[in-house]
This record gives C-alpha cells, sequence and structure tokens, in this order.
C-alpha cells in the first residue's frame, strides 16, 4: 500500500501543455536567440516583471514596459503584452484522466503562478473549466500574494488539504518550483511530457493512471 495521500499538480505545462513551446516558436519567428524568454524570467526570478505580475503587485501594462526593459537589457526588446498570449496551452487528456482516478482515493490540489488578468488572455479558458473543479484546494498565486517556488505557499496547500508534505507528490514542470516541494519532503515529478510523468506517478500513488 502506498503512503501518499494527496497529489498536488502545477497546472501550465502539466495539465495543460508547456508554453516554452510556444516561446520557442515566437522565438524563431522574431529572431531572437534560442530560450531568450526564459532567459529572461530567470533573471532575478523572485522580484523581476514576471514574478510581480503573479504576485498581483503590476497590472499588465505595468508588465509590458517592465518585460520591455528587462528584455531590453540583455539585447532585445520584447513587449510583455506580446508574451502574454504565449501562456496559452492545450489540455492534456491523459493528465485530466489520472487526476480523475486519483481523486476517487486521495486528496488532490493545484498550486498555479498566475495573474489577475488571467482571463483576458488565451489561458484564462482553461482556468474556467472544469478541470479546475475537480481539485480539492487550489491556490493561485494572483490571489494568494505568494507564488512558487516561495516554501509558504506548498505549506498553504498541505494545510488546506489537511496532509503533511511528506504524505504527498507534487508535479511541476519546472526545477526551480520542484526543489523547495522537495526541501519540505515531498516526493517530486519533473514533468516533460505527459506518460513518463504518469509512469512515475503511478509508482508512488500504488494504482494504474494509464490504460
Amino acid at each position: 500500500m502506498s503512503d501518499i495521500q494527496a497529489v498536488i499538480w502545477d497546472f501550465g505545462g502539466v495539465i495543460s501543455s508547456s508554453p516554452f513551446e510556444s516561446f520557442s516558436r515566437f522565438e524563431v519567428e522574431r529572431g531572437l536567440p534560442k530560450d531568450f524568454l526564459r532567459t529572461v524570467n530567470a533573471t532575478n526570478p523572485h522580484e523581476n516583471a514576471w514574478a510581480r505580475l503573479e504576485r498581483s503587485e503590476f497590472d499588465t501594462a505595468a508588465f509590458d514596459e517592465a518585460f520591455a526593459q528587462e528584455s531590453r537589457a540583455l539585447g532585445h526588446e520584447v513587449r510583455g503584452r506580446d508574451v502574454l498570449p504565449l501562456l496559452a496551452g492545450q489540455i492534456r487528456p491523459e493528465m485530466v484522466e489520472a487526476l480523475r482516478r486519483i481523486r476517487e482515493k486521495m486528496k488532490v490540489g493545484c498550486i498555479t503562478n498566475n495573474f489577475t488578468a488571467m482571463g483576458a488572455s488565451p489561458m484564462g479558458s482553461l482556468y474556467k473549466a472544469e478541470i479546475m473543479g475537480l481539485f480539492h484546494h487550489v491556490i493561485e498565486s494572483a490571489k494568494a500574494g505568494l507564488r512558487k517556488p516561495d516554501p509558504r505557499i506548498y505549506l498553504m496547500m498541505t494545510e488546506a488539504l489537511q496532509v503533511e508534505p511528506q504524505a504527498c507528490v507534487y508535479l511541476d514542470d519546472l526545477g526551480i518550483n520542484l526543489k523547495p516541494a522537495r526541501d519540505l519532503g515531498m516526493r517530486t515529478i519533473k514533468v516533460g511530457e505527459a506518460r513518463p510523468a504518469l509512469e512515475a506517478l503511478q509508482q508512488h500513488v500504488g494504482f494504474s493512471l494509464l490504460d
């Protein structure tokens, strides 16, 4: 029998496909260096424009200007307003099916870094979908005023689910977000393609998630 009591999910890049795919296409179209947008986002990651947007410290107009300044400082100006539409992703049905199966047997939560104007972006429809209603608890950075990888946001989730971190599995597509979860005692899975991640998750929960 598994000792896991809860599975906690990221949304973008886990339940839905990664925005990094859109970032790559944008970079090719604009003649930008490979992974340039990820480099901008990784520079001063806790206080940059992206971080402040996801904590609701910036509106989209302020983000547009701040991202332009940060990208310009790295050699290529990109407006923030041009980046936001790239967040749209496709729902991964196999992940949703796994979420449904797990929900029948244990607790499930979602911690997502998002922003107040998410509803105005193509990704907004994902947040309004019935998928979000499958989780026992959802924490959105824009509402919490905290964002991953702040350890407090993970503890907010374990408290809400009434489980210890050691009894949780956490899935995310970013290593920087997995580290604090692992430090708290959670089992972690870095998500790329859905199937390998679900095969790993099966080992933790102790029952089938794939047909």
